[in-house]
């Protein structure tokens, strides 16, 4: 008889479970027992690609953020996924902007909404450790007055962070969001708007607009919660964003395909974990039983050498501190720490469908500034819910699905809505803030009808199906992706990837190493919250199996 396979168990068949079953499989040539459990009925986890509106379209993970150097990418293109006859979601790249629409109805002077894009870019490049200190001639192809204006903008966030740095007592409680505000007050002070009060109030709704994008870019609801020294560490990949023809599915396939049947078994969902933290090597036998055992929902049990878990953060947010948790024993204390220290949000999408019956692929894509609720221009057309979203769009030039992103408050909010609610509200929406064929708006909070892209009047944008995301109440995910909270640091995300038993002085004489082993995209220290994060933890879990096991080549 051959020697016994080690078993792995790998909880989890998102995008980093499939690629550790996937490496396990096909780089030890078959020498691991491995085994994937799902809780749901489908693979991919927060990768979801379906069909609407005679498009595809994603529930979940949507771009590649960066072709150079993203394995997804080199996945992508090795399967062809790429190229679709089936016409796609940001099949033509992120669509050109053709209206900033402001909270009364009218269109932001375009020459604002380019000045106050290019602070905010410049304050984001100077967080992320991209922006070239002042004096830099580095900045070739630019002219003169460019130049100039760069570096006017860099002084701004200098001075922004130093005040900040001031105002906190140091980096370590300093918040992405302050630094923002910061910096936007500092560029008024210097530009003297104090008296332009109407300039002013359109420089803040733009600027508030893509501050509600990078919320969803990072999940976090408040801005104020995000660590500012974080973003420095993260790190992007190169060359153009792009969708996947195919649909991201496609690449959840192309790993499973290679894997026995059977491996991966559907509905399967863990309720408790236990593994031996400490152990007395001079009273284990010969019979040593495997040391981690995995309990399911219907009782069934499966004991493993290894498991590599693969939930989300937001899972071990709510399984960790129970007296019922998913642990037993329950996980040291430098793990539930960065459990709870670090950050992980709720990221919703929206697709609406026009009627087919009507020629609707020419409405415009919309940028929502929405003015401060006190400012006396509060749009009671608009729903509270929609305050905080910044775009509406077709999902490509020709397509009759709008397609709107929720963070934080707003996305869980939009969970509870019935199909109607949401129609009734984008519609109110829109058809109080497109402007009116001459452009002028009531002032005194009554909005005049307004023209829309069809040429009928307001309140006749109307939707036909509404298909939407709700990762927040889903129990399988309790949210969207991680982020590094203030509070918090990527030291959190390096704890969270650290396997268990911990290999310290005190546990050398453990029998059974690498019990728990974490993957996943909130165990990425530089390229947390995306699917090329969660591929490399998957990979780099993988390896430390098989190194341990001398299988790696």
């Amino acid at each position: 008889m051959g020697a016994k396979k080690p078993r792995v168990v790998i909880v989890g068949a998102g995008m980093a479970g499939i690629t550790a079953a996937n490496r396990l499989y096909v780089a030890s040539e078959g020498r691991f027992e491995v085994v994937v459990v799902e809780g749901g009925m489908r693979i991919g986890g927060r990768i979801n690609t379906c069909e609407f509106g005679g498009d595809r379209v994603e529930m979940g993970a949507t771009w590649i953020h960066g072709v150079g150097g993203s394995p997804v990418y080199e996945i992508a293109t090795r399967v062809q996924a790429l190229s679709s006859e089936q016409p796609w979601e940001c099949m033509d790249g992120m669509l050109e902007v053709s209206r900033t629409v402001a909270e009364d109805g009218s269109e932001v002077d375009p020459a604002v909404s380019e000045r106050v894009s290019a602070l905010f870019k410049s304050l984001m490049d100077f967080a992320q450790g991209k922006a070239k200190a002042v004096g830099d001639g580095g900045r070739s192809g630019s002219g003169h007055r460019e130049v100039e204006e760069e570096e006017r903008l860099h002084e701004v966030a200098a001075e922004a962070l130093e005040v900040c740095k001031g105002e906190s007592g140091g980096m370590k409680n300093l918040s992405i969001g302050s630094f923002l505000r910061k910096g936007l007050e500092i560029y008024w002070e210097r530009n003297g708007y104090g008296k332009n009060w109407r300039r002013k109030l359109d420089e803040e709704a733009v600027f508030a607009m893509h501050e509600n994008t990078q919320r969803i870019c990072t999940s976090a609801d408040d801005l104020s919660t995000l660590d500012f020294s974080a973003e420095s560490e993260y790190v992007m990949c190169s060359g153009r964003e792009i969708t996947i023809a195919k649909g991201y599915s496609s690449i959840i396939e192309s790993l499973t395909s290679v894997l026995p049947s059977g491996t991966i078994r559907l509905g399967w969902e863990v309720v408790k974990i236990d593994w031996r933290p400490v152990e007395d090597v001079s009273e284990i036998g010969h019979a040593d039983p495997l040391p981690v055992t995995l309990h399911f929902r219907d009782g069934a049990k499966i004991s493993a050498d290894h498991v590599v878990l693969t939930v989300s953060l937001g899972v071990l947010k709510a399984r960790v501190d129970r007296d019922s948790g998913l642990f037993a024993p329950p996980l040291p204390s430098f793990k539930t720490d960065s459990i709870s220290r670090l950050g992980f949000g709720v990221v919703n999408k929206l697709f609406l469908q026009l009627p087919a019956t009507n020629d609707r692929t020419d409405f415009p894509v919309l940028q929502l500034a929405f003015h401060r609720t006190d400012s006396g221009f509060k749009n009671e057309g608009v729903p509270w819910w929609m305050r905080r979203t910044a775009s509406l769009a077709p999902i490509h030039r020709s397509s009759h699905v709008l397609l709107s992103w929720f963070a934080g408050k707003e996305a869980l909010h939009l969970e509870t809505l019935t199909d109607e609610e949401i129609m009734e509200g984008v519609s109110s929406t829109v058809d109080s803030m497109l402007p009116s064929p001459s452009g002028s708006v009531s002032r005194n909070g009554k909005l005049n009808p307004k023209k829309l892209p069809n040429g009928s009047q307001g309140g006749s944008a109307k939707f036909e199906k509404v298909l939407r995301s709700k990762w927040g109440s889903d129990p399988l995910f309790l949210g969207s992706y991680s982020y590094v909270a203030v509070g918090s640091s990527v030291d959190d995300v390096d704890a969270l990837a650290e396997p268990l038993p911990r290999a310290t002085e005190a546990t050398r004489c453990v029998r059974h190493p690498l019990q728990i082993l974490f993957a996943g995209e909130a165990t990425h220290r530089t390229h947390y919250s995306t699917t090329h994060g969660a591929y490399f933890s998957g990979i780099r879990e993988a390896n430390r199996l098989l190194q341990h096991y001398y299988y790696s080549k």
